[in-house]
């Protein structure tokens, strides 16, 4: 549809996201459209944006709440609906914005996992599997990265070595949206970052690869790369929890949250748009000493 990539590409243009956002706005709003195409098919109306209205948009997440998509989910289609019909308004393409007066399904509040001092003291110290000392070393230097700075993951297979700073203080950080961000890096985030891209990526990386961190055929570290490498040191300390990249980032700012950090420096840290998505940490914290209470207190 040429609406569809008219938006996209505005997206792209204008708003700079990534390509793998780029990629969730159109799968969700295919999947929307193809459902309004169908429904006005059975109500006798023409397949138009035009005949779409708020109805349709709230047909569409029941439909979805049916299918068992989780709210968070719901919120996410929800919003490239809105942005869509928004453009599709200010554009003259449609004369009711669909996206209004819906709405957005109540969040549940989630308290992320984390990992506790032992098991993060675990990953970066203990004796762990790999392939080769140098291929050990990399992955000893991306726990170190990811603890150490609570970069996201596609922030951290994203850096190149002129992102970190002469004195490897610092990291460029290229966040949502393309938003540049400075990062320090804290005394053992540096030392094993520095062994690894001294002695050790020198053997690994192909002459011309400019990644930080890449893989065994010496080209630039996917995702899915880390991923793999986490489940395999998971496994190998049997560490039994779900542990992602991400698990990373939040054990990053509630250990920063317990050692007396502000909620506005880590948002600084974190990259977060908004406060309000650094407080969920304050619910871990509270979490914890709930536990320490019940644990410790004899009328608990």
């Amino acid at each position: 549809m040429p609406a569809l990539t008219d938006y996209l590409n505005y997206l792209q243009i204008q708003r700079n996201l990534s390509e793998n956002t780029l990629k969730s706005y159109e799968n969700d709003l295919k999947h929307f459209l193809d459902f309004c195409w169908e429904q006005l098919d059975f109500l006798g109306r023409p397949a138009e944006l035009r005949e779409i209205d708020r109805y349709l948009v709230r047909d569409y997440l029941a439909f979805l709440t049916r299918h068992g998509y989780a709210r968070s989910s719901l919120a996410r289609n929800l919003a490239s609906i809105r942005g869509f019909s928004r453009y599709l308004y200010e554009k003259d393409l449609i004369t009711q914005d669909f996206g209004l007066h819906v709405q957005t399904p109540k969040q549940q509040k989630l308290i992320p996992e984390v990992l506790s001092m032992d098991e993060i003291f675990r990953f970066l110290t203990e004796s762990v599997p790999g392939k080769s000392p140098a291929l050990q070393a990399r992955n000893r230097a991306i726990f170190e990265m990811l603890y150490g700075t609570g970069i996201r993951l596609a922030e951290l297979v994203g850096l190149d070595l002129d992102d970190l700073d002469s004195g490897n203080e610092y990291i460029l950080v290229f966040g949502k949206g393309r938003k540049e961000r400075i990062v320090p890096l804290g005394e053992y985030t540096r030392s094993s970052v520095e062994e690894y891209c001294t002695v050790y990526r020198p053997e690994l990386a192909e002459p011309e690869e400019r990644a930080l961190f890449v893989n065994s055929r010496g080209t630039r570290l996917s995702p899915r790369g880390v991923q793999y490498i986490l489940d395999l040191y998971a496994r190998h300390l049997e560490i039994h929890k779900n542990i992602s990249p991400h698990t990373f980032r939040h054990t990053f700012a509630t250990h920063l949250l317990d050692g007396g950090a502000d909620l506005r420096s880590i948002q600084e840290l974190l990259g977060h748009a908004s406060l309000s998505t650094t407080q969920i940490y304050t619910k871990v914290s509270a979490a914890k000493l709930k536990s320490v209470y019940n644990q410790a207190h004899p009328r608990a």
